[in-house]
């Protein structure tokens, strides 16, 4: 008993230590290079979240020992003109040619980024296995409003909600806003909203701390959805100062506030209650159901910051799923040749 309580003890430090894995310098290997090179340049199955897991072993089972990928061992996973034009003439692709390739087509927007906030998110594209299916189908059909609204140059809106606006749907957004500028789409612009206002949770503000995202306080205060209860205004910022790219102004509000879009804009319901509470979402052109637990309950227990971490993963996890094949979609950027 002593033994196990030791692990569970490591296991939980681990997992509270704010992220810095995959930094400038670290080699996050072979496959995961392959992956990232599959969601790039792969079929449309091959990268959608339900088939991951399915990808990734078949990629470890073509690398091999010697870290080499062949028109044969990629079958299924890329059509076979795409992997001709990456491989060039001797037909395959080392590790150090899959890295060329990747770093080749970096989306501008993605070097803007936090570095210590592009780790995590690194990390995060390589478990779209842990997206469940409900999540997964609204999932699809926000890639489809996407895919079908976006005009190159234009913004285009998408407004997370939740009751409160105060901890999902502020995620949401902001890991919404973290994916369209990795995928390099930052005219995609994700906001948040409530239908029943409280406050920017101190919790949420934690756990996108942790992962590298900027949030300062202006000194000013929003309208109060509950009089008692203060409503500050804050800068929250994924990547350089100054960019008005990489920052958004949060606090909590209504999803129909003036500084929310008015038209024209895909609703994400991110939570049970606001899901039933808003049959019709005013001035929406899509409303997409995708709920998640609210990770409030864990308030003042011991999993509190775990879970709160959870919730963010989850949600940005589908995110960046819904931008990667967004992307890919569009055709945002040519194979090398």
């Amino acid at each position: 008993m002593h033994r196990l309580e030791t692990v569970r003890s490591i296991v939980l430090t681990l997992l509270l230590v704010p992220a810095t894995h995959c930094l400038a310098g670290d080699d996050v290997g072979p496959l995961v290079r392959s992956l990232w090179l599959v969601q790039r340049y792969g079929t449309t199955e091959a990268v959608k979240p339900q088939n991951d897991q399915k990808t990734k072993g078949k990629l470890a089972k073509a690398l091999g020992k010697e870290a080499i990928l062949t028109a044969a061992g990629v079958q299924g996973l890329m059509e076979p003109t795409t992997f001709a034009r990456l491989a060039g003439t001797d037909g395959r692709l080392d590790s150090d040619e899959v890295r060329t390739a990747l770093e080749s087509d970096t989306p501008e927007s993605r070097k803007r980024l936090f570095p210590k906030l592009t780790a995590h998110i690194d990390l995060l594209t390589t478990s779209f296995d842990m997206i469940d299916e409900t999540h997964r189908e609204g999932g699809d059909r926000l890639v489809d409003w996407i895919a079908r609204n976006h005009k190159p140059g234009q913004l285009l809106h998408v407004t997370v909600i939740c009751t409160g606006n105060s901890r999902r749907s502020i995620l949401g957004a902001t890991m919404g806003n973290v994916a369209a500028a990795y995928y390099g789409m930052p005219e995609i612009r994700f906001h948040s909203g409530g239908t029943a206002p409280t406050a920017f949770n101190s919790h949420t503000i934690t756990a996108l701390k942790n992962i590298g995202v900027e949030i300062e306080p202006t000194g000013a205060e929003a309208p109060r959805g509950e009089p008692k209860t203060a409503n500050p205004l804050y800068l929250v910022r994924w990547g350089q100062s100054g960019d008005p790219a990489m920052e958004a102004f949060e606090f909590s509000k209504n999803y129909h506030d003036p500084t929310n879009p008015q038209q024209g804009f895909a609703a994400l319901m991110v939570c049970g209650e606001a899901d039933a509470a808003c049959p019709l979402v005013k001035g929406a052109s899509a409303r997409i159901s995708m709920p998640y637990l609210d990770p409030k309950f864990y308030d003042d227990s011991s999993y509190e910051t775990l879970k709160y971490a959870e919730r963010r993963d989850d949600i940005g996890r589908l995110m960046l799923s819904v931008m990667m094949q967004v992307r890919n979609r569009l055709g945002q950027a040519q194979p090398i040749h």
